[in-house]
């Protein structure tokens, strides 16, 4: 059996107050995570809300997807990015630093140890694990900016 991760990320001005979401599906069992942050930066949501489910992941052995709607996370991973980012000293291909460090960082250590396969949806259309996602990252701004 496959566990599938959906992760989305969301900010409220850019920078602003952001949320992320995350909805684990095994068989039958769903499980939401949610989280906020007071000033942050959409990429920095979609990062971390991978990173949320994957750290989520307690069995090293199981085979996990992770699907996103964030191109950004989906092509540093797939397309070899973040090997390119790494080797050229977290510098891009126009030489600059590679925004986000830390989370590339923890994302490549979570990979090592789950070895996920990433997928790309497109957000706001008719996937409705992405949709929940995205709702959870909007309440958690909802929420969080009233107690502010």
């Amino acid at each position: 059996m496959t566990l599938q991760i959906y992760t989305d990320g969301a900010c409220s001005g850019n920078p602003g107050p952001g949320g992320w979401g995350v909805v684990m599906l095994w068989g039958e069992t769903k499980k939401e995570l949610s989280g906020f942050e007071a000033d942050t930066t959409n990429n920095r949501m979609e990062l971390l809300a991978a990173i949320k489910g994957l750290q989520a992941v307690k069995n090293n052995s199981v085979k996990v997807e992770l699907y996103s709607d964030s191109s950004y996370l989906v092509n540093a991973i797939n397309n070899g990015w973040i090997k390119n980012w790494q080797a050229n000293g977290w510098r891009t291909s126009s030489k600059q630093p590679v925004k986000n460090r830390e989370l590339w960082e923890e994302i490549i250590a979570l990979n090592s140890r789950l070895s996920p396969n990433y997928f790309w949806v497109k957000g706001h259309s008719d996937n409705e694990h992405n949709n929940r996602c995205d709702e959870l990252a909007r309440l958690q701004i909802e929420q969080n900016r009233e107690t502010q």
